[in-house]
């Protein structure tokens, strides 16, 4: 029985007792999920690394094993894939704009692209993390020519029609036929777009024909694939409970 003046000290075994220095948030039942499989936690929960974890992927994880598993994989591919066209755009729009070429951009995008994968596998990474980072940092690198390359043919196609223009003040007969020997903007354009598209991927080896500027970026687009392959490998998994699930 408690006496005035007397001081409770709580049990530090008992696990019941909230520990301030390392207090973690207990999940709902039914409403917390495994951030690793996605299944709801209905009773224990780990921490691997510092994510939210049902004990059979913690237990994975205290064996070594990698806790994988599709749905992580599934979230890692589309932010890896959105991460890709975001660097994409930007490489290209940055290109257009200013008309420099910067190849170390590359590098950027090979930062970006494993670092949202592994956002959106909650810090599982492994070989096939690995290798989705090397073929979507090779996707953003190689076919941000495209754009590039189409805005290119829109700028000359304006070039041309601008000269056309202003050779009609000149004669309307001769400006008639020459208008008539044009081909067709939008049927060129479609065409030069596909074979943008199918040269796309191959365009980093297509700039060899310039020794100086192709083989260096040769090798800023492999160092960039280098960084993106290291980043997505698998991180040592830190695995801290068991906890227990709030009665709430």
């Amino acid at each position: 029985m408690w006496n005035e003046g007397e001081t409770l000290q709580p049990s530090a075994l008992d696990p019941r007792v909230l520990q301030f220095a390392t207090a973690k948030p207990a999940p709902i039942p039914c409403v917390e999920r495994c951030r690793i499989c996605s299944r709801f936690i209905f009773e224990d929960y780990y921490f691997v690394n510092n994510q939210v974890a049902c004990a059979k992927c913690a237990g994975e994880a205290r064996e070594g094993q990698p806790s994988d598993s599709h749905a992580a994989y599934a979230r890692g591919l589309v932010l890896g894939l959105v991460a890709a066209m975001l660097g994409l755009a930007l490489y290209a729009a940055f290109t257009i704009v200013t008309n420099v070429h910067i190849g170390y951009m590359a590098l950027a995008i090979a930062l970006i692209v494993p670092n949202a994968i592994l956002k959106g596998s909650n810090g599982i990474g492994g070989l096939r993390y690995q290798i989705a980072a090397v073929l979507l940092t090779y996707f953003a690198i190689s076919v941000s020519a495209v754009p590039i390359k189409v805005a290119d043919v829109l700028q000359h196609r304006m070039q041309t029609v601008a000269k056309q223009k202003f050779v009609a003040g000149a004669g309307d007969q001769g400006v008639t036929a020459n208008l008539r020997s044009l081909p067709n903007a939008q049927t060129d354009l479609q065409r030069v777009v596909v074979k943008l598209a199918v040269l796309g991927l191959a365009s980093p080896f297509l700039e060899i024909h310039d020794p100086l500027h192709g083989l260096l970026g040769l090798l800023i687009l492999i160092a960039g694939l280098r960084i993106a392959y290291r980043l997505a490998a698998a991180r040592p998994l830190e695995v801290d409970g068991p906890y227990h699930v709030s009665s709430a």
